[in-house]
């Protein structure tokens, strides 16, 4: 076709015009991908790098398949149901640090390190930081409540996404392979590592890893 056009005599304001719509579409894709990413070079994040290099060493032994960020990058703008029945988002952790944990009931190796994340709440929890299990069952929505209360599991407060949106922005992401996912996200909104399948988290190396993502 664009041969036909290059014989036409309007064939420069049309090749142009489509030079345009194709300049605006990659536009558009990368505006979407900013907005899912953030921007690496965000002044918020540049902070975070010191933090990566002192996480690195320390992906280990129970969390060895830890994956550490590479760079400094805001993480997506995830929103849950808190206990409340408002909406949460990332962004209303800012200035804490948070483990980011999707589980199900329907998920058995999620089931086993529910109660390794509520002692990591227990044992560091507070306004520094917050474990933030969220449950992304679709059907018999009160059974993960139930679950919890039988599993003794009560130091985590109860967040939900009954639609599961959550894990499918993870997955858009490339942070999420199956279950359980688990996103380490900085005070200022940072993605510090994540990641897929279960960890003992209330392990030594795991209470390493947080406090050195807290700098204590």
């Amino acid at each position: 076709m664009l041969k036909i056009l290059a014989r036409t005599p309007l064939r420069r304001p049309i090749l142009a015009g489509i030079a345009v719509l194709a300049f605006l579409a990659a536009g558009a894709g990368l505006y979407g991908t900013a907005r899912l990413w953030g921007n690496r070079g965000e002044a918020s994040c540049a902070a975070s790098a010191s933090v990566l290099e002192r996480l690195r060493p320390l992906a280990r032994g129970e969390v060895a398949a830890f994956e550490v960020s590479r760079e400094p990058v805001q993480a997506p703008g995830f929103s849950f149901q808190a206990p409340d029945g408002t909406r949460r988002d990332l962004a209303s952790f800012r200035g804490r640090t948070v483990l980011l944990n999707l589980w199900a009931t329907w998920c058995e190796p999620c089931k086993r390190e529910m109660p390794a994340l509520d002692r990591l709440q227990a044992e560091l929890g507070g306004p520094r930081f917050e474990v933030a299990a969220v449950n992304i069952d679709t059907r018999n929505v009160e059974r993960p409540r139930l679950w919890l209360a039988q599993a003794g599991v009560n130091n985590l407060a109860y967040y939900t996404d009954h639609e599961a949106k959550i894990f499918q922005d993870l997955r858009r992401a490339g942070l999420a392979e199956g279950m359980p996912t688990t996103v380490l996200v900085d005070p200022a909104g940072c993605r510090l590592g994540h990641m897929s399948g279960p960890a003992e988290w209330a392990s030594p190396e795991a209470l390493a890893l947080i406090r050195a993502a807290l700098g204590s």
